[in-house]
């Protein structure tokens, strides 16, 4: 563990004193106010990533307020959480984890548990079958295929109807209808992709074996186990990418590009910035596969 993960452990763990004592503070002073007030009624719910809440959003509807862990922009394998975030979790009632290895999570789980052990803790990843290539940590990013988006979708579901079962079927009315949605967006990326010849795509970060398997493509990382190709790698994929015939090298806002544009002109190509933790989740995920089968 680097000593920059340390350091913020340490920082985190000063900090849930300070956001214990606001949770309780929070609820003795709604207590004595006799009700509540604005949105205070609502249920809180934190989540891990941006794609989260446009889920959450879709099932709860009017009855949730939604706060996300990682801001949009953030890189999930090396975030660490700001103090501010730690009120928004000592008032939740629900928080939201991914559950595939996200290194987020794996780091700051049981941290963020301790701040709020009152929350009920809902696994996104319950009932999909993780991948996993070469025999190390599965593939974490089960959100990037619509498919499991709905299985994620009716996870947060139960989640909410456990808090609150008095509206069960205005959730599950919710869920119905964003689940109709999902199927469509499916739909129209297997009909965008079917006509592809080139099978393969070329990504810097591996975020995207989900997607590649559920519309029979192969994705082909530059980084290798979180680090730079060496400069010998790099030729070899210079070499594969002008044997298969591919020119664009996606990649993920989240991360560097230096390498990709060495790679994109090496083989006349370009760069296309595509990103896996957009909260407009239907809309980014439609536009990612018109990209892709364009490329």
């Amino acid at each position: 563990m680097s000593r920059m993960i340390v350091f913020g452990i340490a920082v985190f763990s000063l900090l849930i004193v300070l956001a214990l004592s606001f949770h309780f503070n929070f609820h003795l002073n709604n207590e004595r106010s006799g009700g509540v007030v604005g949105d205070e009624w609502k249920i809180r719910v934190m989540v891990t990533i941006p794609p989260q809440a446009e889920f959450v959003r879709s099932v709860g509807g009017e009855n949730v307020v939604v706060d996300i862990m990682i801001p949009p922009g953030e890189n999930p394998h090396v975030y660490e959480p700001e103090p501010g975030r730690l009120i928004n979790l000592s008032r939740a009632r629900m928080y939201v984890m991914m559950g595939s290895g996200i290194e987020f999570e794996r780091v700051w789980m049981d941290k963020i548990i301790s701040v709020n052990s009152e929350m009920l803790i809902v696994n996104c990843s319950k009932g999909i079958k993780l991948i996993n290539e070469g025999g190390g940590a599965a593939d974490p990013h089960i959100w990037l295929s619509p498919r499991n988006a709905k299985i994620i979708v009716r996870n947060i579901y139960e989640g909410l109807v456990e808090i609150d079962p008095a509206n069960r079927s205005y959730y599950e009315s919710n869920m119905n209808s964003y689940i109709n949605a999902l199927d469509e967006l499916d739909r129209r990326i297997s009909e965008k992709l079917s006509q592809m010849e080139c099978r393969k795509i070329l990504v810097y970060h591996p975020a995207w074996a989900y997607f590649a398997r559920d519309y029979g493509l192969e994705q082909i990382s530059i980084e290798k186990e979180g680090k730079d190709p060496t400069p010998e790698g790099i030729a070899h994929i210079i070499e594969q990418a002008k044997s298969e015939g591919i020119d664009t090298v996606f990649v993920s806002p989240q991360f560097s590009r230096e390498t990709a544009d060495v790679i994109a002109d090496a083989i006349g190509g370009n760069v296309v910035v595509i990103d896996p933790l957009a909260e407009n989740y239907l809309e980014n995920m439609g536009k990612i596969a018109e990209m892709i089968a364009a490329s």
